[in-house]
């Protein structure tokens, strides 16, 4: 059965953060429900439809930003009381509209997540979660890195109370009072939580999580340990997930998971076998999906997947057929319904049309005046800066509320900036003078109108580290801009990972010296990316990464006064011993540095390049033919006279070009690290081989492995 859904745009609210839109509870099936919706702005605003037109029930005024919205009231019951988090404060409203609580947590982060279930409250800011019940204090638990979302599963199933908290280090922490009772590892940054069918599934224990990289999974929380259900790989390369629900829009019976992604995506996957769930439909809509809700808001009967946008629109995807059959007396009443509807959208655009005009000439009276202060017009962000693990570039995000003029890239590291397929913005490129000024790029992308999200893709080049700007400029009056800031970190290709294969032959790298363990975790925390900025509880750390580009690793060990760091690669230990000296020399603390090298690790580390420098070659060598081969075909009129592989070079000519195109200096890329391998091996023994570096360069461009590795054993 396929599903098909029809667009429709309700309301229009202001920017709206993660999981703050919800649906009241009906009181029968398939009866129009309203929708409650909180925005950056601090204003809450429940609406419910009448024909066609948004109707509000209740609005407040606006306040402070609200970073949640929940829905709640006794077990058992209709859950239609809500609850909002803004700053640090709860507050309570009835399903009219009357304010029944104001409770201040006194925390001294800003609520960044929320669970209610029945009178326990879950919190949690970026380190701390609070468990309250009846608003008095129950628990208290600081994690080792950013918690971000918080579920408890139903304790009117389970009669326990089991609150999990999705941490950015990849981690599920299962809690049981104030005291982690096991972790869960999972394959990405978990973003969202929430109960599988909405109440546990069939054991009560059944938990969904989406992560940052785009990937689902199901997880059954025991009291002892985790089972793992499913988990759904990202490999058409889409967005993270922001939201999830579960509601049965393929009208079978069976709840269905509907997904929001953060690049617009919207999913909807059935439960066929049970076993795992299938995509059954998706739709793209220009911007994130902040919240996700199945139900019924627009027409009774008709049930639909309710979104929240980033810019604030209450879009339905609706069951509700566009074209429908209808007699001669009914296609009058539709046509007088449309005229009537036209009407007042035009009245709506004049008077819309009116109030623009009246406010700019008012404006215009208030900048000429003597006493005029300047008014710069403000306008929100939502940036991210990620690493890819499947093709070892990082994606920079960054969506306005309003539609993009152009954005200007500068960095001062040397970067590569790649193709990407959804990017219809025209980037145009400036000269740098490396020398003079601090530009190692400088690029303008100028977008088409109404585009309000942009996606790049950049790969750094380890050990070249520094800062890339961002100035973002929407299409408002007067001209305003935004910069951002992003670090591009030493070790930038090295992503988190939960464990390291120990029978590698590993160098380590030993640092001994008067630092404090908050001293040496600042130095990590520069080095290498998705280290929590607050050292860990403790009195030491360990971490364990693992290079996207090459597959090698690192592990991290240190505490006060001592750090021990080993890696299969020795290009990696080399960027650490050579940034670790600058922090350390900057601080005037003195190091005494000290370092095994394991000689096998060098043609361990060239083996693990091998596969990558051959595709890379090849590639390049088939790319080359293609025109002399496109040449002959032209001349001889077919192919059959080629050999089979040069017949499949023509067949697969665009693949190869786009391929080619996708990674630019990529080759180069390698032969950088097989130089820098070379001159770090031999820096270690306390020799210079930059000399040798051109008779390297020849043996690479006549590629053959063992000629490699004899070379470096020679040199």
């Amino acid at each position: 059965m396929d599903l098909s859904l029809s667009r429709a745009d309700y309301i229009q609210v202001g920017v709206t953060s993660q999981k703050t839109m919800k649906l009241l509870p009906a009181s029968r099936q398939r009866v129009t429900q309203k929708a409650v919706v909180g925005d950056q702005d601090g204003v809450v605003l429940c609406f419910g439809l009448k024909k066609g037109e948004a109707v509000p029930v209740f609005k407040t005024l606006p306040g402070q930003k609200i970073s949640r919205l929940e829905l709640g009231g006794v077990l058992n019951t209709p859950q239609e009381k809500i609850f909002l988090a803004a700053g640090s404060e709860i507050r309570g409203f009835t399903k009219r509209g009357k304010q029944f609580l104001t409770f201040e947590t006194n925390l001294t982060e800003s609520i960044k997540a929320m669970y209610i279930s029945g009178s326990d409250l879950f919190l949690s800011a970026s380190y701390i979660y609070n468990h309250y019940c009846d608003c008095k204090d129950q628990h208290y638990y600081l994690s080792g890195d950013k918690i971000n979302d918080v579920i408890c599963l139903p304790v009117e199933r389970l009669s326990r109370t089991t609150p999990v908290l999705a941490c950015q280090d990849r981690v599920l922490r299962v809690l049981q009072g104030s005291n982690v009772m096991y972790e869960i590892e999972v394959p990405g940054p978990p973003t969202v939580l929430a109960l599988h069918n909405g109440d546990g599934g069939d054991s009560g224990e059944d938990l969904v999580f989406g992560t940052s990289d785009g990937r689902l999974g199901l997880v059954q929380i025991t009291p002892s340990k985790p089972i793992h259900k499913w988990e759904l790989r990202n490999n058409k390369k889409r967005g993270g997930i922001l939201c999830v629900d579960s509601f049965d829009i393929m009208g079978d019976g069976v709840k269905d998971l509907l997904v929001g992604r953060d690049d617009g995506m919207v999913e909807v996957y059935s439960f066929e076998n049970a076993n795992e769930p299938v995509l059954r439909f998706d739709q793209m809509l220009s911007e994130s999906i902040t919240s996700i809700q199945g139900g019924c808001v627009g027409k009774d009967g008709y049930d639909e997947i309710v979104l929240a946008t980033y810019s604030g629109w209450i879009t339905g995807l609706t069951t509700e057929p566009t074209h429908k059959e209808s007699g001669p007396g009914e296609e009058l009443k539709l046509n007088q319904e449309m005229q009537n509807k036209i009407a007042s959208l035009r009245s709506e655009l004049e008077h819309l049309q009116f109030k623009v005009l009246q406010e700019r000439e008012n404006h215009q009276q208030s900048s000429q005046s003597s006493k005029a202060k300047s008014t710069v017009p403000s306008f929100s962000i939502n940036d991210k800066f990620t690493l890819n693990k499947d093709d070892a570039s990082y994606s920079l995000v960054l969506e306005v509320q309003t539609a993009i003029d152009n954005v200007l890239i500068q960095s001062d590291v040397p970067i590569d900036l790649l193709d990407v397929d959804k990017n219809s913005a025209v980037a145009s490129f400036s000269s740098c003078d490396t020398e003079s000024s601090d530009n190692f790029l400088l690029a303008t992308y100028r977008c088409q109108a109404n585009t309000t999200r942009l996606e790049l893709k950049i790969r750094s080049i380890e050990g070249q580290y520094g800062t890339l700007q961002a100035y973002v400029t929407p299409r408002i009056q007067p001209k305003t801009c935004q910069v951002r800031q992003y670090h591009i970190k030493p070790l930038s290709l090295h992503q988190r990972t939960h464990f390291i294969d120990p029978d590698r032959p590993m160098n380590t790298l030993t640092l001994i010296g008067q630092f404090s363990f908050a001293e040496i975790h600042s130095w990590m925390v520069f080095c290498l990316p998705e280290v929590p900025e607050k050292p860990p509880a403790g009195e030491g750390a360990t971490f364990y990464f693992q290079n996207t580009f090459l597959d090698t690793q690192l592990e991290c060990v240190y505490r006060k006064g001592e750090g021990v760091f080993k890696s299969d690669n020795i290009s990696t230990i080399s960027i650490l011993k050579d940034v670790l000296s600058k922090e350390a020399t900057k601080r005037k603390i003195n190091l005494n540095i000290s370092y095994e090298i394991n000689e096998v690790s060098v043609k361990h580390t060239l083996k693990l390049i091998h596969p990558k420098l051959e595709y890379q070659l090849l590639l390049a060598k088939k790319v080359q033919l293609i025109d002399a081969l496109k040449e002959l075909q032209v001349h001889e009129g077919n192919t059959n006279f080629l050999i089979p592989e040069y017949r499949c070079i023509l067949e697969e000519a665009d693949h190869l070009q786009e391929e080619y195109k996708k990674q630019p200096a990529h080759l180069e890329r390698l032969y950088g690290m097989i130089t820098d391998l070379f001159i770090d091996k031999f820096k270690f023994k306390g020799t210079n081989v930059k000399t040798k570096v051109p008779v390297l360069l020849e043996i690479l461009d006549s590629y053959d492995q063992n000629a490699l590795i004899s070379f470096f054993d020679a040199a």
